[in-house]
């Protein structure tokens, strides 16, 4: 099983690190995709040999409805399709810091195969709204016919538009390191893809 990580240590070090993130320069980010609704930039990442991601898109809603959505609970698995299972198998004294189980499911023709990840969450507030973040931890055993993969500090920063506190402004930050043999285009093609996505599917689950 493992042994549960120090959550009050952990949730102080994501929460430094996505804020360092978001303090980061336009000048430092390439666009990788833009529509409408969203933008997807990166930039190479410092824990890994891929990419941070960084992806913006005003969302009608106010903060605490679109993080409920978001971090993990009761409504996550049942609007984002990338996700095929999510469980809570860590929970602990302090509030909004759990440890979760999830899979999801096989991209671009299952050249990307299901993938598995156990990342440790914490929610917490930040400027007038909120921050969901969270990190992978080693914990508990590889599940057969997954690959594990590992989330590097990744987050969430929710916050309501001055000029229409009706809306908010979702700005997340994603490096994932999928390993396996995967060339990095296609790495590259399947984040802004699934990125863009996410906020489609958020919208869609938020008006129902």
């Amino acid at each position: 099983m493992g042994t549960l990580p120090d959550a009050q240590k952990l949730a102080a070090e994501v929460e430094s690190t996505l804020i360092k993130y978001y303090s980061i320069g336009e000048d430092e980010w390439r666009v990788g995709k833009k529509t409408k609704d969203a933008i997807v930039w990166r930039k190479p990442s410092e824990e890994f040999g891929g990419f941070l991601y960084k992806t913006q898109g005003i969302v009608k809603e106010a903060p605490n409805r679109i993080v409920d959505y978001i971090r993990p609970g009761p409504y996550r698995l049942d609007w984002d399709s990338l996700l095929t299972s999510l469980n809570i198998v860590g929970e602990f004294e302090q509030q909004d810091c759990c440890l979760m189980h999830y899979t999801t499911a096989g991209q671009l023709w299952n050249v990307i195969a299901p993938r598995e990840f156990i990342d440790f969450s914490y929610t917490t507030d930040y400027q007038d709204g909120l921050l969901s973040c969270g990190v992978s931890v080693e914990y508990e055993e590889k599940r057969p016919n997954f690959v594990r993969g590992f989330n590097h500090p990744c987050g969430w920063f929710c916050i309501p538009l001055k000029s229409d506190p009706d809306h908010s402004l979702l700005t997340g930050f994603i490096q994932t390191d999928l390993r396996g043999m995967l060339p990095q285009t296609i790495v590259d093609s399947a984040m802004a893809n699934s990125l863009i996505n996410f906020y489609n599917e958020l919208r869609n689950a938020l008006k129902t």
